[in-house]
Order: structure tokens, then sequence, then C-alpha cells
């Protein structure tokens, strides 16, 4: 993994865009893979900024969004489809028949899966795959577990994530669904490209963890040592447990 350093979130975000604008530069009809979560939005923003300064085109890229709670509608304000059309597709020129989803609302959420996993490969794979870690080490919805599930799929959420999420739902944990839809570890593994970014300290144990060499399906994030093209977008605080010899603080 390469490991990239910045001193705010802010500069992690922006670096973030900037591998994403790069890819489009070398592929109008880019694929991406799109995560949601605090850490995605200072990207997201970065995103929004570079379109506006003519420098990012999304007019021919395809997204897929790697997670969706099980049973809320696309339009309600809590899913992630909100999420996204909020943070993101609302300020960008992507046209919406390119925007790709799990439902979390399919009576059949095997059959669904399977459909996102056939939408993925007829357009030759996710080109790069935008990812955040929870507290965890969990990718996507892929929590920690003795067995992974290579496909997407239907899930349980683990309380500590759910705990990470129950601002979108007032602060009731209560509220927070229980299951979700994911994309699959073997899915992500399969992207050309893979950029990993965790701000903040409360994420520093998850990365110290994912890059200390042992991979383990008790934490998820760690399966990415076996992509060959991954790199690691870190805030100061996110980087505070690595060894100094692998860091390089950028500013």
């Amino acid at each position: 993994m390469n490991v990239r350093v910045f001193r705010s979130a802010e500069e992690a975000g922006r670096a973030a865009a900037t591998a994403v604008a790069a890819q489009l530069s070398r592929k109008h009809s880019s694929v991406f893979g799109l995560p949601t979560g605090r850490t995605s939005l200072a990207i997201y923003d970065a995103l929004a900024a570079l379109h506006d300064a003519g420098t990012a085109d999304f007019s021919q890229a395809h997204t897929f969004n790697i997670d969706e709670f099980v049973g809320l509608q696309a339009t309600d304000k809590r899913s992630f489809c909100a999420f996204m059309q909020k943070h993101l597709f609302s300020r960008i020129n992507l046209p919406a028949a390119h925007v790709h989803f799990l439902k979390g609302t399919a009576t059949d959420h095997q059959a669904e899966c399977e459909r996102f996993e056939r939408e993925i490969e007829s357009l030759g794979g996710i080109d790069l795959l935008l990812l955040g870690i929870g507290r965890n080490g969990h990718i996507g919805f892929n929590e920690p577990a003795r067995v992974l599930r290579a496909r997407s799929h239907r899930t349980a959420l683990a309380i500590e994530t759910r705990r990470a999420n129950a601002a979108m739902f007032g602060g009731r944990l209560d509220r927070v669904p229980r299951e979700a839809l994911t994309m699959g570890v073997g899915t992500m593994l399969e992207a050309r490209a893979i950029v990993l970014v965790a701000t903040g300290r409360p994420k520093a144990r998850a990365v110290a963890a994912m890059m200390n060499g042992q991979i383990s399906t008790a934490l998820p994030a760690s399966l990415l040592q076996l992509h060959p093209n991954v790199e690691v977008i870190l805030d100061l605080p996110s980087a505070e447990k690595l060894p100094k010899s692998r860091l390089g603080t950028e500013t």
C-alpha cells in the first residue's frame, strides 16, 4: 500500500478528489465505486470544486455506490442515495442514468445483489474504487466475521457501525436499520485501483491494524493488502499509530 499523509481532513479529501479527476482524464468513461459517510464529505466538496473549475467532467462516467440500508426508499433523506444526491450528484454533470445503487427496498435481496454485480460486469468493472474504513475495520458494510462473502450481499450491521450512522437518524440508535446491502470484498478487490481515505483519531487504530501485515476476516480492510494498486490517504490524527517509517507527510 502506498501511504500519503496530509495535515488535515480537507487536504486529504482534496488529494482523493485529485485522484478521481486524474482517472477521468485518463478515461472519460471511467467507472467509480463510491462510499458515503463523514469522511467522504471533504472528497465530494473537492470534487464539486474541481467540476466547477472545469477539471472534472463526469458526463461519460458511471458510479456504483457500495452500500445501502435495507428498507429505505431512495427518496428517504436518511438513505445513502439521498446522501449522494445532496453531497455530490446534484453538484456535478453525472447523468442520472449513469448512477447505480443497490435498492434497499427490493423484495428479493439476492436477486438485487446479482443485478448490481451484472451491471458492474457489463460496464467492464470498476476503474477506481474509493473507500473509507470503519472503526472496527469494516469496508463498505463488510463487517468483521469468521467468513466474508465475496460478492454483493445482505448483511447484519455491527452495533458500532449502527452507532456511527445514528446521526442520520436523529441520534436514535433504535431507528438505524439493522441490515444493509453491500458490495462484497471480492468485488472490491477486482477494482483496477483503490483509494482508501481515513481521517480523524478514532480511525487510527483500525488504520494501523489494516497495515500491520496480518490479513484476517476479523479486520476486513486488511484484505486490501492483497490488491496490487492501493493508495491510502490519511490525515495526521488517523496516521498517529503508524510507524514513522511508513509516513511521508504532505502539505
